[in-house]
């Protein structure tokens, strides 16, 4: 086969544009590197589902063919949400599983989210994936593929295990994406009144793009939350493993505060836990961390690293500012919205106003995530150039994952994307004129490292 695009093997995914540096061959290709590799980890047998995009079923019928020829048996799961495709790698016990998928991507994009005998794939055993297509390093045999349906299984499990205190009613936007074929059955039978948005899986996405981490795409919710007596918003990304939450005035709570609420509610049945959060996180986490009888633990950002973090400590718990939850406790730790979806109304259901128990997390003025557009390779050239540099009123800093400054009322962070080529930042302080000072040292360093960048604060 020709060789893969480089570009499209990721920090810990695989993902690129539909037909250009992501094609049915190339797809294909991994497929057999990818049951080449299962082979040699000694698995059996490998679940595949994929969200609702327009080149899912294509991409599901060479990835299955491309894992069959190198012997490894094939279970077909269908059009699915990727947190019900890691499911059922323990449902039906084969602990390895492809969510074929292009998350919150355009609608040009897919990929795919790989997990072998447990483990996610990310850094060099993605890599290795690429090399063995290269060198043409396969095994050969002939798998057989088998199709069924598991979404009743992961519905019945979430039921067994959480309950309601109160009926609750909210509004639920699933923005086309695929969580829409699940996730209104599932809240409804929890015991929700739902106001529904745009449940339709449809891959073109026509109403909004299914990225609730930035707020314009909240902007349906807020506004069905004005207008019916639901008390609750929920949005979920385009492949269901990361959740939005919208109060009913039209908050939202970003996710480091979402897992203020679940620190406190796990810790209060593991005393001691290790919770763990990416740098991107609120300062006022690790305080409230220790508030609540736990060790707060600061990661890198990336969804494979955090459940790597996750299986080397034993931790309950795990979150990221993006969206991912992480539940060890009671569930199978990876990303799950819809399940943290279900785990928030469990708590909010105990109090008479959900509202007033979100808004009474402690707050911080803050930027969302803002993004520095740069060339290939450019993002981890500017990061190491401000690593260099001493910042004004800096009291700490902290480089797991690129630079994040701490000041005695806030802090600057700078990291380089590991899906795009972006530099991540963001700012956090005790009141809006800190953050603005905060932001001035930044842009001031960054002007200096990079003279001539459009910066987006």
């Amino acid at each position: 086969m020709t060789q893969p695009a480089a570009e499209i093997f990721k920090a810990y995914d695989i993902r690129g544009i539909v037909d250009k540096s992501l094609t049915v061959e190339t797809v294909r290709g991994i497929g057999q590197a990818l049951g080449s590799e299962a082979l040699a980890r000694g698995q059996k047998a490998i679940v595949i589902g994929r969200d609702g995009r327009l080149s899912g079923p294509a991409f599901a019928a060479a990835l299955a063919e491309g894992i069959t020829a190198a012997g490894i048996d094939v279970i077909d799961i269908g059009c699915v949400a990727t947190p019900i495709t890691y499911f059922a790698a323990y449902h039906l016990d084969t602990h390895s599983c492809v969510s074929i998928t292009g998350s919150h991507n355009p609608p040009d994009y897919n990929g795919l989210k790989m997990v072998l005998g447990g483990q996610t794939l990310y850094g060099n055993m993605i890599q290795d994936l690429r090399r063995r297509i290269i060198e043409n390093d396969f095994a050969h045999g002939a798998g057989k593929i088998s199709h069924t349906d598991v979404r009743q299984a992961y519905i019945e499990r979430i039921l067994a295990d959480v309950k309601l205190a109160r009926p609750l009613k909210i509004v639920l936007d699933s923005g086309n994406g695929v969580a829409g074929n699940t996730a209104p059955e599932l809240y409804k039978r929890l015991g929700c009144e739902l106001v529904e948005l745009f449940s339709e899986v449809d891959g073109n996405f026509p109403n909004h793009h299914p990225d609730p981490s930035k707020p314009e795409n909240l902007e349906d919710v807020i506004a069905a939350l004005k207008s019916s007596d639901a008390e609750l918003g929920l949005a979920f990304d385009g492949d269901g493993d990361r959740l939005g939450v919208v109060t009913k005035d039209g908050e939202i709570i970003y996710p480091d505060r979402q897992l203020m609420l679940f620190a406190a509610d796990v810790l209060s049945r593991v005393p001691g836990g290790q919770i763990i959060y990416d740098v991107k996180c609120t300062r006022n986490l690790a305080p409230w961390i220790r508030q609540h009888g736990g060790e707060p633990v600061m990661w890198n950002t990336g969804h494979a690293l955090v459940k790597a973090k996750l299986k080397e400590t034993g931790a309950p718990l795990a979150g990221e500012m993006s969206g991912h939850m992480f539940f060890k406790e009671r569930w199978y730790g990876f990303d799950d919205g819809l399940y943290t979806g279900v785990r928030l109304l469990e708590i909010l259901s105990r109090s008479p106003d959900a509202n007033a128990i979100l808004k009474a997390l402690p707050n911080a003025v803050s930027t969302p995530e803002l993004n520095i557009k740069m060339q290939e390779g450019e993002p981890a050239q500017l990061v190491a150039k401000l690593q260099a540099l001493k910042f004004d009123g800096e009291a700490e800093r902290i480089t797991i994952d690129g630079l994040r400054v701490e000041f005695a009322d806030g802090f600057g962070l700078a990291r380089s994307s590991n899906t795009t080529p972006v530099v991540v930042l963001r700012f956090e302080a005790d009141n809006a004129a800190a953050l603005e000072r905060i932001q001035a040292v930044f842009r001031e360093a960054i002007s200096a490292a990079w003279p001539g960048l459009t910066l987006p604060f």
